[in-house]
Formats: C-alpha cells, sequence, structure tokens
C-alpha cells in the first residue's frame, strides 16, 4: 500500500517541483531588468553628515522620470533655505546616481506619492490592475531594508498573499482610538495582507509578479500597521500592500499612462 501511494504522488510530486523550479527560474532572469528600476528615497543636505539619508524605497513608472512611492517617507517640510533637497538614488553600472526629484501629485488617504526627477529616464515598471489578484497567489517585493544598511542594493522577499481585507480593524477599546483611525473608518478599503517581513525602508517597494514584473501594489506596512497592530513594535512575519488600482488613479491624474 505504501509503495502503491508513492507511485501515485510521485507525479504530483514531480508537477510542483517542475512549477517551483519554473518560477525561480523566471525570477532570476527578471530581477537583473527589474533593479533599474527600483530606486531609493531620501533627502540631501549639503551641512550635514552623513551628507544624503536615504528614507525608504520608490520604483520608476510612466516615461522613466517619475517615481511611485510612499506619501510618509519624505519629510513634509525641508531646510530649503540651506539647501536641503528631496532626491531619488539611482543605482547603475557607475555608482549611484543622485538626482533631484519634486513632488507632483499626492493620495494622502491611500499614503501615495509621485515624484519626478530631470536627467537621462531609468527604466519604468508597468503598472496592471490590481482587481485580478486573488488570495494565495505569490508575489514578491524589491527594496531597500533597514535603510540599505549595506549600501543601494536592492534586496527581494517572496510575499504569498495571505488575505485581502479592509484596512481598518476596530481597536479593542474606545481609549485606542485617534483621529486618523476614526477618519479610515469612515472610509475603509481593501489593502493585501502578505506573508512576509517588511523592514523599515521596505516601505514604497513595489509589489509584483514573478514572472512578468507587473506591479499590483506598494508595500506599506508603516501606514496600515497603524490602523491594524497598534501593539506591534518590531517587524512580524506580517506586511501589508496598497493595491496597484489606486496607483493607476494616481498616475492617470498625473496624465501618465501606467
Amino acid at each position: 500500500m505504501m509503495l502503491h501511494w508513492f507511485l501515485r504522488a510521485t507525479p504530483l510530486v514531480l508537477i510542483l517541483i517542475a512549477v517551483t523550479t519554473g518560477a525561480r527560474a523566471d525570477l532570476i532572469h527578471l530581477l537583473p531588468a527589474l533593479k533599474p528600476s527600483i530606486v531609493g528615497i531620501g533627502t540631501a543636505h549639503p551641512l550635514r553628515a552623513p551628507r544624503n539619508l536615504l528614507g525608504g524605497t520608490g520604483f520608476v513608472v510612466g516615461d522613466g522620470r517619475h517615481v511611485v512611492t510612499n506619501l510618509h517617507i519624505p519629510p513634509p517640510i525641508l531646510e530649503e533655505e540651506k539647501g536641503e533637497t528631496l532626491v531619488v538614488f539611482l543605482r547603475g553600472a557607475n555608482g549611484v546616481d543622485t538626482r533631484v526629484a519634486r513632488r507632483v501629485a499626492s493620495d494622502p488617504e491611500h499614503d501615495l506619492l509621485l515624484l519626478r526627477f530631470d536627467g537621462e529616464p531609468a527604466p519604468a515598471l508597468r503598472v496592471v490592475d490590481s482587481l485580478r489578484v486573488r488570495e494565495g497567489e505569490t508575489y514578491f517585493f524589491t527594496g531597500y531594508p533597514i535603510g540599505a544598511v549595506l549600501g543601494l542594493y536592492p534586496a527581494t522577499h517572496r510575499a504569498g498573499l495571505a488575505a485581502i481585507a479592509p484596512v481598518f480593524s476596530p481597536p479593542q477599546s474606545s481609549r485606542a482610538l485617534t483621529p486618523k483611525l476614526i477618519r479610515r473608518a469612515d472610509n475603509p478599503f481593501l489593502m493585501f495582507q502578505l506573508d512576509a517581513i517588511a523592514y523599515p525602508g521596505n516601505s514604497g517597494s513595489p509589489l509584483y509578479d514573478g514572472v512578468t514584473g507587473e506591479v499590483v501594489g506598494v508595500v506599506n506596512s508603516v501606514f496600515v500597521k497603524g490602523a491594524k497592530e497598534n501593539a506591534i513594535k518590531d517587524p512580524s512575519g506580517i506586511a501589508y500592500a496598497i493595491p496597484s488600482v489606486h496607483v493607476r488613479a494616481l498616475l492617470e491624474q498625473a496624465g501618465l499612462t501606467p
């Protein structure tokens, strides 16, 4: 009986191995083309040491000179009178290229920001409709965890889509209610809960299909955990992403093709 079971199970095992190996092979070939689209978001200050500070991740879209990131990443106020500027960091064959950026459009409700930088364009990622995403699927995100502690080298993480659920969860007591939570409760939206760890610096990373590289969301644990996991201060095995339907709306607002 055990031998009979093994013979019947073997084809299924082989199929699973083939699917897993195929997905891994696709990602290996995809990453070299995808990584130039992943940028750092930060500030440059001529009177500061270090001069450049990385706050999070973004990714290039549209015409190659626009970047999508999280609204909470750049500081709301810059010391412009002292020369501080908002910048994006692009990694190329000759090292890190720092480009001055400016705000083009924002979506505070979904914590999204669109930036534009000057100079040569970078490869852009395609943002697709997130309504096609299903629970149980596997995606990937690439960004700069822990503030690029090892330098501007993007790291890639696998993320299972654990749930699609409203961004708002009622707190255990009324004492935990804040004005921000009350506003969010009035107009909750669906977000992606991921079976993955997103560290500080991963915010703004694209969540994408490991075969096509098409973006279906934007990693954003800080914004979402403010509503769903107020008690969690350290990275947990759960991360979140804002669905790309909101990114597409932001791009269309700015006159860009997703």
